[in-house]
């Protein structure tokens, strides 16, 4: 009882006395609600002295939402949680999210809840909350439209309504959004992206249920997600081989339609299935008169059923952003598809793979309306994203094992469970319209919510979090390769010849050694490697040389641990004109050319040699042949390995030099007399037509 009168002591003190600044402006709902809260009978049971005042209030408008009394929800947290969870340290964090998850959950069953201006106030508090939960760390906060969240506060509260954002994209969801404010998301900025969330929803409804396409899609209910073309102004325009057409493009979460544009009606739309496994290819494409590549404002898309690909343009007069934001968003339909049939999904799991790629498409809608600055449109797909991370793949593994046990536990009892109450995308998504399809129950096992759990990291976080950490290394290691990249053909050779320096050194020193220009050195490296290759010891060998490369990068790493990395330092060549640029890349295809031109003699005299076209070399050819044969066949590999050594490092030596002169006369005076096949070229049907 004395533990009641303080508290409500204290809450009558904090209004009377101005403690909180921001009870001198005009009253909002959440002062209106300390006050209400200083007056109940009830004060000391619905203020917790261990939560702040602002989760004191997220947590009582939570009870009102559940209809449970805040020490009821206490008592439940403390049965159902883990001992690690009511640690002091995290308890008021942990009790905190267990009310808002439980709370979310039940609120987002309400249709059109987005519209709702209490809901979004809601779930900005709740973010507000969640930065201060606990009594001694909260500031004196000012809780109107100023206050401001961090990126962890909306990531763990904004992941649990699936429309809103999702574990795998919130971050760059959060960039975007903070884009103009330093990091910090303010309540107008997030109260203008629900409303432009909410639009989005409402316009895939209305065209969703019009006569759109409404025969080719009834048989599986597809919803329409974008349509693009139906202005004059912007056309979007069909390159089949030489022929073009105006039309309108619609995307759909199965398939993407075209319909020509006629007089004054659509032709019938062609059909480009991206939910079957064709092997389809999605990617920018270049397009311009007369088959020309100027512009890069294209889609090509390619698959197995039909015969040439189909190249989508979306003409515009600055930039690509148009054709970028269909790319991204034809992708995340086919990449969906890709994921449920690697991972054999039905029923309610495909639906909700499916919804994911929808609720992604949705807030890139939402943000296109209300920012003004550009962003890249793939990060803010999470099917794109899991595409281009490294590790991108497990996350998806992890998520199908996630919905895996989610749809386990849904023919589970909530009671035998804990009474957790969560969120699938699916459930979500019947309260928003008939078009998303049946309702499913949203109750899972633990303290779950979607793909979050109260006071820890679900393996779907950890995932992600890897991954994250794998793509900032990606990102420096391209941002120093993009540094080193130099301009011109003479300038690049000379960096290249820079770092094969230490190679051809090398391969300069096997020379010397293999012509004999010091025989003593030349001996004995013959005959350690002879007595190596006798012993078998040549695996040996190269598995020590491994060892010692290894024991070099580690003591250069202890030993440079810390310090800059040396440059490179290369001597650049003398600067070129555009016309001495222009010879020398003539001269490297004239060698190019030179190097086919030998490569394809010797094949036509090996083809010559098979043919029998000279009979007497081709006798020669074919004993040598049969030597060959024996000996691979009958002698070991040590000893065919030993005298391939023994041939190469020997044939310049003192004793050997003269008849390896001879030899290798007479094999260039059989090789020069051997005549090469004969070239018939023949020009093409179409290549005629054209001269």
């Amino acid at each position: 009882m004395a533990m009641v009168n303080k508290t409500r002591a204290m809450l009558e003190g904090l209004v009377k006395d101005g403690s909180f600044k921001w009870l001198i402006k005009q009253k909002s709902a959440y002062d209106e609600e300390i006050e209400e809260m200083g007056r109940s009978p009830s004060a000391g049971k619905n203020w917790l002295i261990e939560l702040s005042p602002v989760a004191n209030v997220v947590v009582r408008r939570c009870s009102k939402i559940l209809d449970v009394s805040v020490c009821q929800l206490k008592e439940n947290f403390d049965d159902e949680a883990s001992e690690a969870l009511k640690q002091s340290s995290q308890y008021p964090r942990n009790f905190l999210e267990y009310c808002c998850f439980r709370a979310l959950a039940l609120s987002i069953q309400v249709t059109g809840y987005l519209e709702d201006k209490k809901f979004r106030r809601l779930t900005f508090d709740m973010m507000v909350a969640w930065e201060f939960p606990a009594a001694d760390i909260q500031p004196l906060l000012n809780m109107d439209d100023d206050i401001s969240v961090s990126l962890e506060a909306f990531s763990r509260i904004a992941s649990a309504v699936p429309i809103i954002a999702n574990v795998i994209i919130s971050h760059k969801l959060f960039e975007v959004l903070t884009s103009a404010s330093g990091g910090r998301l303010h309540f107008s900025v997030y109260d203008k992206y629900l409303s432009g969330l909410e639009r989005a929803s409402k316009k895939l409804k209305t065209q969703s249920e019009s006569s759109l396409l409404s025969a080719l899609r009834s048989a599986r209910g597809e919803k329409i997600l974008e349509m693009d073309g139906t202005v004059t102004s912007q056309p979007v325009l069909e390159h089949v081989g030489i022929s073009t057409w105006p039309g309108r493009l619609i995307l759909t979460d199965h398939a993407l339609y075209f319909e020509a544009l006629r007089v004054v009606s659509f032709d019938k739309a062609k059909i480009y299935d991206l939910s079957d496994d064709l092997k389809q290819i999605v990617r920018p494409e270049l397009t311009g008169p007369w088959g020309t590549r100027l512009f890069d404002k294209a889609v090509m898309y390619k698959s197995v059923s039909i015969s040439e690909p189909v190249v989508m343009e979306f003409p515009e007069l600055k930039g690509h952003a148009r054709r970028d934001y269909w790319l991204a968003i034809i992708r995340e339909v086919l990449y969906a598809h890709r994921f449920i049939h690697k991972f054999q999904m039905t029923g309610i799991r495909r639906d909700e793979a499916l919804l994911k790629a929808t609720f992604g498409i949705l807030r890139v809608q939402a943000l296109k309306e209300i920012s003004s600055t550009t962003f890249c449109f793939e990060d803010l797909l999470m099917f794109n994203v899991c595409d281009q991370l490294p590790g991108g793949d497990l996350i998806l593994e992890t998520l199908a094992n996630m919905s895996t046990v989610r749809g386990l536990d849904r023919t589970n009892s909530p009671r035998a469970r804990g009474g957790m109450y969560s969120v699938s995308a699916s459930a979500m998504a019947s309260t928003m319209g008939s078009m998303f399809g049946t309702s499913s129950t949203s109750n899972i096992g633990g303290l779950f919510v979607g793909e979050i759990a109260v006071g820890e990291m679900t393996p779907l976080e950890k995932a992600v979090m890897e991954s994250r950490s794998s793509y900032q290394n990606v990102v420096l290691a391209q941002a120093s390769v993009d540094g080193v990249k130099v301009d011109g053909i003479d300038t690049n050779l000379a960096v290249m010849m820079e770092l094969l320096s230490p190679a051809k050194e090398f391969g300069n020193t096997i020379q010397s050694l293999a012509s004999w220009d010091d025989p003593v050195k030349s001996m004995l490296f013959c005959l350690v490697f002879t007595y190596i290759i006798w012993r078998g010891w040549l695996g040996y060998t190269f598995a020590s040389l491994l060892i010692l490369s290894a024991v070099f990068m580690i003591v250069t790493r202890c030993i440079g641990q810390g310090r800059k990395v040396d440059e490179l330092k290369v001597l650049a060549p003398p600067p070129m004109n555009a016309m001495e640029q222009l010879l020398a890349v003539q001269n490297a295809i004239s060698q190019a050319e030179e190097v086919i031109q030998d490569g394809n003699v010797v094949l036509l005299k090996l083809r010559a040699l098979l043919l029998s076209m000279f009979p007497q070399a081709t006798e020669r050819f074919a004993g040598a042949l049969l030597a060959m044969a024996l000996v691979l066949a009958f002698l070991p590999g040590r000893y065919l390995i030993l005298l391939g050594f023994l041939e190469v490092f020997t044939r310049n030596s003192p004793l050997r030099r003269a008849s390896t002169e001879k030899w290798s006369r007479r094999f260039r005076e059989w090789w020069f007399s051997i005549p090469a096949a004969p070239v018939l070229l023949e020009r093409s049907k179409e290549d005629k037509k054209k001269r």
